[in-house]
């Protein structure tokens, strides 16, 4: 077997299933710990202040606006320029269709693709240069924290050249790395793509019970 039949067969499957598998895992165990029991009487709707909880952290209280605006700009940048990607490139699109969905839908024209990638590079470059600049977040911030922020640079970079090149090598370079990412994915920081949602709703759910605005 060829390194291209590999990195396009065998390696796309592993990858997926560990992915997928590993995720499930991970939220299971998060989901099964759950919280401690609240035994005070409870003065409002907990599933309310879940759903307040979690769209309220969207955007932060205003007298904190002046501290985060940064980091919630660049944050917003890189998700919603890598989410249009994933989701409304082209090349995504078909893979979509024909490796995992069958379904197809129309792809954003080439214009809104390169918009949408120099907004994801800039967000993800702002956010860690602000990991290695900013003395608190350099102190927060782990190796793991680092790889998967220079990972997923990889797998846009490597992504964006094999579209302008339209090269079987470059092309491979970007499955590969895209398959090295998922494979990294259950076991990183990345997790929080899910988890900020069960980390939210929690939170909002016992601050709601309690009768604490949010």
């Amino acid at each position: 077997m060829s390194p291209a039949d590999l990195i396009d067969g065998p390696l796309w499957y592993l990858s997926a299933t560990v992915f997928a598998l590993g995720t499930l895992w991970r939220l299971f165990v998060i989901l099964r710990v759950g919280l401690r029991p609240d035994l005070s009487r409870p003065r409002a709707s907990a599933v309310l202040g879940a759903l307040r909880g979690l769209v309220s952290r969207f955007l932060p209280k205003r007298v904190l606006w002046s501290r985060l605006r940064f980091q919630v700009v660049a944050g917003y940048l890189f998700h919603l320029g890598l989410f249009a990607l994933l989701l409304f490139a082209a090349p995504h699109v078909a893979f979509l269709d024909d490796r995992l969905l069958g379904l197809a839908w129309t792809p954003m024209p080439h214009w809104a693709f390169v918009l949408s990638a120099e907004l994801a590079f800039l967000g993800l470059l702002l956010l860690w240069l602000r990991r290695v600049l900013d003395p608190v977040a350099r102190l927060l911030s782990t190796a793991g924290d680092h790889a998967a922020s220079i990972l997923t640079f990889l797998v846009m970079l490597s992504g964006c050249l094999a579209l302008a090149r339209d090269h079987e090598s470059l092309r491979l370079l970007h499955l590969l790395l895209v398959e090295l990412w998922l494979l990294y994915f259950p076991f990183s920081s990345l997790m929080h793509t899910f988890t900020f949602v069960i980390g939210r709703s929690a939170l909002g759910a016992r601050y709601g019970r309690r009768g604490v605005p949010v």
